[in-house]
């Protein structure tokens, strides 16, 4: 379902909490929000949780697959029939389509702000996660981001959280595996120049470098951009072994076509991304080669993975595609450390997320260090054959004991 910008997704079953961070039962949705027809119970008070992601736009996909898994995670805790303090509570999701746009994301972070929200599950990208973050940190108000930049959790703030493992582990496992793995001696990047495929760029740069390889060149795009010939004409004349490229599937799907035409024979490298369904609908035929890794477990490896994808097929009547358990996780694992605080007001609960251990569909240990960075996280890589990603190797992560390991 597409969500306009500053709609709202109202999702509610049964319940009341007289915290700061609730409100009581509010009136009716406004023209344009959607609602579950479930209702608070009467006299209930409502613990609103904010989301933000990109909506609309060239990555759309990924927001709303994003969404769908908080969405899920929101419903499934009100069929529990929660309660904080001894009383019900409904979670109520306030979802907002932040344009992958920093500007808009600050906007809307002050929106969330004005309205207490009681927590934010988002924001997606990480130059949308950054900015937001200052607004939250200022408020007291955890957020648990999608953002994989070193930056995001490096600012010094108490309140900022991840649901995936970040750039540095991404990039660094990334870069040494095209050394070691591919033998690759002679490497490019390419980033367009987001805070997100820019630290990743960066990050595996300097792993390629610590395990021999040589970066050859360095070129840079921007995150609108479709046609590369003239970067890609460049890096032809240096003959590399492999072409790293941080950014996303709407760069990265025509770049590796082009590659192809100019007779580049190196393959294209990149990040989570890259590693879409709609990378594939996109590259078509020439999407085979493609290497890209993806922060956790192939999703039929994770500790919940199978029930998850089962259950997520059912509710919207698609396939799981990349970020969507970690949403699910995130918005679980924010509610589970206000139901332990026994309080939604950001001040008791925060430090009660700080320390959790949460059981989620991506991970069985789902823990933070003091920067708010996942401490049990993994990485998978995978390789595009015959037109579908296949699992190359997997590094951490605790892979689910009924799943068979990845070769």
């Amino acid at each position: 379902m597409q969500v306009s910008k500053l709609s709202t997704l109202t999702l509610a079953v049964a319940a009341a909490v007289a915290l700061s961070a609730c409100g009581k039962k509010e009136e009716a949705a406004p023209a344009g929000a959607a609602s579950a027809p479930a209702q608070a119970s009467a006299g209930g008070d409502v613990v609103k949780i904010g989301f933000a992601a990109p909506l609309t736009g060239p990555q759309s996909h990924y927001g709303e697959e994003y969404k769908n898994g908080v969405t899920l995670a929101i419903e499934d805790a009100n069929a529990e029939k929660p309660t904080i303090a001894g009383k019900p509570v409904t979670f109520e999701l306030d979802a907002q389509d932040d344009q992958a746009d920093p500007k808009t994301a600050t906007q809307l972070a002050q929106k969330f702000v004005d309205e207490k929200v009681a927590g934010i599950v988002g924001h997606f990208n990480s130059g949308t996660s950054i900015p937001a973050s200052k607004i939250y940190s200022d408020a007291g108000i955890p957020m648990i981001a999608m953002a994989t930049s070193p930056v995001f959790t490096a600012q010094g703030f108490k309140n900022t959280f991840r649901s995936m493992t970040s750039d540095t582990q991404q990039g660094g496992v990334m870069g040494k595996f095209v050394v070691q793995n591919l033998k690759a001696k002679k490497i490019v990047i390419v980033d367009d120049r987001t805070a997100y495929g820019q630290g990743l760029a960066d990050e595996f740069e300097k792993s390629a470098r610590a395990a021999g390889g040589e970066v050859v060149k360095r070129e840079f795009t921007n995150d609108k951009a479709t046609d590369f010939t003239a970067i890609l004409t460049s890096i032809k004349g240096a003959n590399p072994d492999a072409v790293f490229y941080g950014g996303a599937d709407a760069q990265s799907a025509p770049m590796t076509k082009q590659m192809k035409r100019l007779g580049i024979k190196a393959p294209l490298i990149s990040g989570e991304m890259t590693k879409t369904p709609t990378f594939l609908q996109l590259a078509g035929k020439e999407a085979d080669g493609t290497i890209a890794s993806l922060a956790g477990l192939p999703l039929e490896q994770m500790p919940g993975g199978k029930d998850y994808e089962s259950r997520y097929k059912a509710r919207f009547k698609s396939d799981v595609a990349t970020y969507s358990p970690y949403g699910y996780d995130a918005a679980r694992t924010l509610i589970q450390a206000m139901k332990d605080a026994n309080s939604a007001d950001p001040k008791v609960y925060m430090p009660v997320l700080a320390k959790i251990t949460h059981k989620g569909v991506t991970s069985s240990n789902w823990t933070y260090d003091d920067k708010g960075d996942l401490k049990d996280g993994g990485i998978t890589v995978y390789k595009v054959e015959n037109g579908q990603w296949k699992v190359l190797e997997t590094v951490g992560g605790g892979v689910a004991k009924d799943a068979s390991a990845a070769k």
